[in-house]
């Protein structure tokens, strides 16, 4: 699990689409209906901030420099 994890594709799309979704719920989080639901006050706050953090850890991810080797 570790090594799918840490391939370049996978933190690609974590970041991407955790960053998109954070995005979208930050902006428009009340606006966006699922199953007759929207996101309201701490919910719209706690998704954007959770989604953001996972997209930070992917990013982060992306940007250690792994050894090549020789």
């Amino acid at each position: 699990m570790k090594s799918l994890l840490s391939s370049r594709p996978v933190l690609w799309f974590l970041f991407l689409f955790n960053a998109a979704v954070a995005i979208a719920a930050g902006a428009a989080g009340h606006h966006l209906h699922i199953h007759g639901q929207t996101l309201h006050g701490s919910q719209q706050i706690m998704t954007c901030a959770g989604m953001g953090i996972v997209a930070l850890g992917a990013a982060a991810g992306l940007l250690r420099r792994h050894p090549h080797p020789a």
